[in-house]
């Protein structure tokens, strides 16, 4: 008896890509230019560091350059290698499309442990490799627009922008190399929770129609809704933070690479990522009972699973044992395409990665634009929506004054109401309108077509359709 084999990463792409086109009508030639990677860049350079030279290899793909520029974080991992830079990058050309941010897919990585090095060891390895990727143009505001991923954050990007700085002295637009910056050096409000954010708004949207509610043998609203999360980190954190105090949802497990709690009562996640931050992982966490295998913890009974962290982590090797009816995959390829092809079988509904983690390209897509324009967003005109709305306070409250009707609004609700629109607002409104029109675009496919069986062939569809446009309008 053979055991089925479990596709790469970049094999998983491929068949997901294949499964969408073989239902629609692209001439071979358009299909082919449209799944292929345009290039991809390899580096090696030497840093010299305790007292030596190292040499380390990075990458930076540019999959489809049918809207410029394109964009896509770099990730820092030993695990890198061509085949899943190339993969990201397929997988950002077909979440731009989907959301409508109006950028080709690219990807970077560098393949280095970020804890084996000190900060200023890290600061000068990331200008090195900025320095190469730069004179190249692999990194510039029109044509290649890099932003963080696994291993990197604010930190680096800053490092990255100074650096092309440094390079480009006369370039107004800079800034604009890269996205996911700290405030203070360009950044935007709502950055650093913006994937975790476009989860929650993605769910939200998704419980707002119980046909597709009822389809992952689920009812009701989100309040109530046992969670598992996997990986802490940036995105699985806002995720489980927004949906457990805002929402309702009792996060009941959290899987970390040291192992993984479980506590029916639901965990209080700041708490619990402050344990984190300060330990090194969840064990030892006082609340919740500890368990050493947090894969297993996968396989755990709840109703929404959230993948956070790595690719693969839902494979044909637990695929038929995964409980959740709802799996949202915050992370980039959680689940392989064997493991999709058993739980949908199973009656799983699964929201893809390239619709469920795009609030982290959209706020950046929302930076860029901040970044060229060179002003921040509500600035115009925060105060004179703030004034118009006084004016209706004012003659509310000067109508129960004359005709002595004895009503005054709640102070929470002038407070709020008269409370003008800042550029978190703004961005948080901008993201909540992109997740909710992509969303409408895939479950429109999904409910209008026999052949069309879950979200994520309908998200492929979708994306795809609008690459295909975008190539035919430049007369290809």
């Amino acid at each position: 008896m053979t055991t089925a084999k479990e596709p790469t990463f970049r094999e998983s792409v491929d068949l997901m890509f294949n499964r969408a086109v073989s239902l629609m009508d692209l001439p071979p030639g358009l299909e082919e230019k449209i799944r292929v990677c345009n290039a991809t860049y390899t580096v090696r350079f030497g840093v010299r560091l305790r007292g030596q030279i190292h040499t380390f290899t990075g990458y930076r793909s540019v999959h489809s350059e049918h809207m410029e520029p394109v964009k896509g974080g770099i990730r820092y991992a030993m695990g890198v290698n061509q085949d899943e830079v190339e993969a990201l990058a397929a997988l950002m050309t077909y979440k731009c499309a989907l959301v409508e941010a109006p950028f080709g897919g690219s990807k970077g990585g560098l393949r280095i442990d970020p804890r084996e090095w000190d900060e200023h060891e890290l600061e000068r390895i990331t200008r090195r490799f900025t320095h190469e990727l730069v004179k190249r143009d692999l990194i510039h505001p029109s044509q290649n627009v890099p932003a963080p991923d696994m291993g990197t954050g604010e930190r680096e990007m800053a490092w990255i922008a100074d650096q092309y700085k440094r390079m480009h002295t006369t370039d107004i637009n800079a800034r604009a190399c890269v996205t996911g910056k700290p405030i203070n050096a360009g950044g935007i409000q709502g950055r650093t929770e913006a994937t975790g954010r476009g989860v929650q708004y993605a769910l939200q949207e998704f419980f707002r129609h119980p046909e597709d509610v009822k389809a992952a043998r689920l009812d009701g609203k989100l309040d109530g809704k046992r969670v598992i999360v996997q990986g802490l980190g940036n995105v699985g954190y806002h995720a489980a933070k927004f949906l457990s105090e805002e929402d309702g949802c009792k996060i009941i497990a959290v899987i970390e690479r040291d192992g993984a709690l479980i506590d029916e009562n639901g965990f209080d996640i700041e708490a619990l990522r402050n344990w984190i931050s300060k330990h090194g992982g969840v064990d030892g966490y006082p609340r919740g009972k500890y368990v050493r295998d947090g894969a297993k913890v996968l396989e755990h009974d709840c109703d929404i699973l959230i993948p956070a962290a790595l690719e693969g982590v839902i494979n044909l090797s637990n695929a038929a044992r995964i409980k959740a009816p709802l799996v949202i995959e915050a992370a980039n390829g959680p689940v392989t395409a064997g493991a999709d092809e058993i739980l949908r079988e199973k009656g799983c509904v699964i929201i893809p990665d390239m619709y469920a983690n795009a609030g982290g390209v959209t706020v950046s897509y929302f930076e860029w634009v901040k970044n060229l324009s060179h002003i921040r967003f509500g600035r115009m005109g925060r105060r004179q929506e703030e004034s118009r709305h006084q004016l209706i306070v004012d003659e509310l409250e000067r109508l129960s004054a004359d005709q002595n009707l004895g009503w005054t609004l709640t102070p929470g609700f002038k407070q709020q109401y008269l409370k003008g629109a800042g550029e978190l607002e703004l961005v948080r409104s901008g993201l909540d309108d992109t997740m909710r029109a992509a969303y409408q675009s895939m479950r429109e496919v999904w409910h209008a077509r026999e052949d069309v069986t879950d979200l994520r062939t309908a998200a492929y569809l979708v994306s795809i359709d609008k690459v295909a446009a975008s190539y035919r309008a430049a007369g290809l």
